[in-house]
C-alpha cells in the first residue's frame, strides 16, 4: 500500500457508513462508493454499475423481515444503500472480489499511528477493500494478460451488515451475472481460505396476552415467566442438534417496570446452519420444542393461583413467527479452485466452524469456485466492537495474496 492507499482508507474510515438497520444517523455510502470507484478508475477499472436494489428485489419473501418492513416504510431506506460493480478487462474468464463498505454502528476515532489504522471498518471491511486495489495494481504490473485476456470484477456492496445478509446488495449483483470463475469474499479469515459459510434463521416467539397490576398478578398473562420458561426449554432442546450450526437464544423482552405484570413480550432465537438438511432439522425441532414447552408449562403451572391463567391459555396467546428464513448456505467443492488457492494460502481448518457472510449467494452457481478470504480476525481486530483496527502489514500481506491469486489465475489457465 502506498500513500494514496493510506489516504483513501483514512477517508473511507471518516465516512459514517453504518446502514439504516444499524443507525438513525447519517449514512454516507454514496460518497464512500464514489471515492472507491474513483480510486479504482485510476488503475484501469471501469464503473459498470452504481445503483440501489429495486423494491421488488427487496420485498421477496425470503428477504429478512426487518428489511422488508424498512422498505415498506418508504424509499429512503434503499436509496441510502447503493452497490458498485467495477470491471477491468473481459467479463469472462474473471476473478471476482466482493467487499462491503457498510459497517456496523458505533463511531470509532479515526487515526493512523505506528503502522496501524484505527476506525470503524478498518478490518471489516474498508481496510481489505483498499488493500484489494493495491493488490490488483501490482498484479497488472507483473502480468500483461490481466485486463487483456483475463478480467477482474469487484463488487463493493452495501447491505452486508445489520441483518440484511446481502439480499439488497450482493444477491442482485450475482443474479445479474456479476461473478467470476473464482469468487473471493473479503472477510477476516486470518488469510486462510474458507469455502463453506453458514446461513441463519431468526425466529420470534411472541406472547400477546393481557397485562395486570402487581396487586393482582393472577388476572393477566405473565409473559415474562412464560417466555423465560420457553427460553430455557428451547435452549436445551435445540443446542447441539446439528453438526454445522449454532443455536443462539438471544433477546427476551417484556418490560422494564417492577410494579406490573407484562402480558406481551418476545423471545428471539438465531439458528445458523451449514446445509438445507440442518436448516430443516432445526425448524422441525423448534416447532416441536415450542409445542412441548407450552405443554410442560401448562402442566407445571396449571394449579398455581398466580400463573394459572397464563398456563391454561399459553397456547392461545403464543405464536411463532420467522423474521428470517430460507437463505442458502455455501459448501463449495471445486478441485480446480482449491488447487490454485492451496498454492497461495492455507485452508481454513476443517474442525473450525465457518461463519455467515454474503458468499452464500454463490451457493449452487455452476462452474464457480467461491471462497472467503481476508486479513485479520473478527475477534482479534475488534471488528463490531470498540477499538477496531487493522495493521498495515496485514493489509499489505493481503494485497500480496490478491496479486498472487490473479497472476496464477492468468498464467495457469481456467478450468
Amino acid at each position: 500500500m502506498n500513500r494514496a492507499d493510506r489516504d483513501l482508507l483514512l477517508g473511507l474510515l471518516e465516512l459514517p457508513t453504518a446502514g439504516p438497520l444499524e443507525t438513525d444517523g447519517p449514512v454516507r455510502l454514496w460518497q464512500a462508493m464514489h471515492s472507491y470507484a474513483l480510486a479504482a478508475n485510476g488503475i484501469g477499472f471501469e464503473t459498470v454499475r452504481l445503483t440501489t436494489a429495486t423494491t421488488t428485489a427487496a420485498l421477496r419473501p425470503d428477504v429478512p423481515l426487518p428489511v422488508r418492513e424498512a422498505v415498506a416504510r418508504g424509499p429512503e431506506f434503499l436509496a441510502a444503500q447503493p452497490s458498485l460493480v467495477l470491471r477491468l478487462g473481459p467479463a469472462k474468464p474473471a476473478v471476482m472480489f466482493n467487499v462491503h463498505l457498510d459497517t456496523v454502528a458505533g463511531a470509532e476515532p479515526v487515526r493512523y499511528t505506528d503502522g496501524r489504522f484505527h476506525g470503524r471498518g478498518a478490518i471489516d471491511a474498508k481496510g481489505p477493500a483498499v488493500a484489494l486495489l493495491a493488490g490488483v495494481r501490482h498484479a497488472l504490473l507483473a502480468e500483461p494478460a490481466l485486463g487483456r485476456d483475463v478480467g477482474v470484477l469487484v463488487q463493493a456492496v452495501s447491505g452486508e451488515e445489520g441483518g440484511a445478509l446481502g439480499t439488497i446488495g450482493t444477491r442482485p449483483l450475482v443474479e445479474d451475472g456479476f461473478f467470476g470463475r473464482l469468487n473471493v469474499f473479503c472477510e477476516p479469515t486470518g488469510l486462510r481460505w474458507l469455502s463453506r459459510c453458514t446461513a441463519a434463521m431468526t425466529a420470534s416467539v411472541r406472547v400477546a396476552g393481557q397485562d395486570a397490576i402487581d396487586d393482582q398478578p393472577h388476572v393477566g398473562h405473565n409473559a415474562t415467566v412464560l417466555l423465560g420458561f420457553l427460553a430455557q426449554h428451547l435452549g436445551a432442546a435445540l443446542t447441539g442438534q446439528v453438526p454445522d450450526g449454532q443455536v443462539c437464544v438471544a433477546g427476551l423482552h417484556t418490560g422494564r417496570l417492577h410494579n406490573r405484570v407484562y402480558g406481551t413480550g418476545e423471545l428471539l432465537l438465531n439458528l445458523s446452519y451449514g446445509s438445507a438438511g440442518s436448516a430443516q432439522r432445526l425448524t422441525t425441532l423448534l416447532e416441536s420444542g415450542l409445542r412441548e414447552g407450552l405443554a410442560e408449562f401448562r402442566a407445571r403451572f396449571a394449579d398455581s393461583p398466580v400463573y394459572r391463567r397464563t398456563a391454561v391459555e399459553a397456547e392461545s396467546v403464543t405464536r411463532l413467527n420467522w423474521l428470517k428464513r430460507g437463505l442458502p448456505a455455501l459448501d463449495c467443492r471445486d478441485s480446480w479452485g482449491e488447487a490454485l488457492l492451496d498454492q497461495v494460502v492455507p485452508r481454513w481448518p476443517e474442525h473450525e466452524p465457518g461463519f455467515t457472510c454474503d458468499a452464500i449467494w454463490l451457493a449452487g452457481v455452476p462452474g464457480t469456485c467461491t471462497v472467503v478470504l481476508g486479513p485479520g480476525s473478527l475477534a482479534a481486530n475488534n471488528a463490531h466492537a470498540e477499538g477496531e483496527f487493522a495493521d498495515e502489514r496485514e493489509l499489505d500481506r493481503f494485497a500480496e495474496v490478491v496479486c498472487e491469486i490473479l497472476i496464477r489465475f492468468a498464467r495457469n489457465g481456467v478450468a
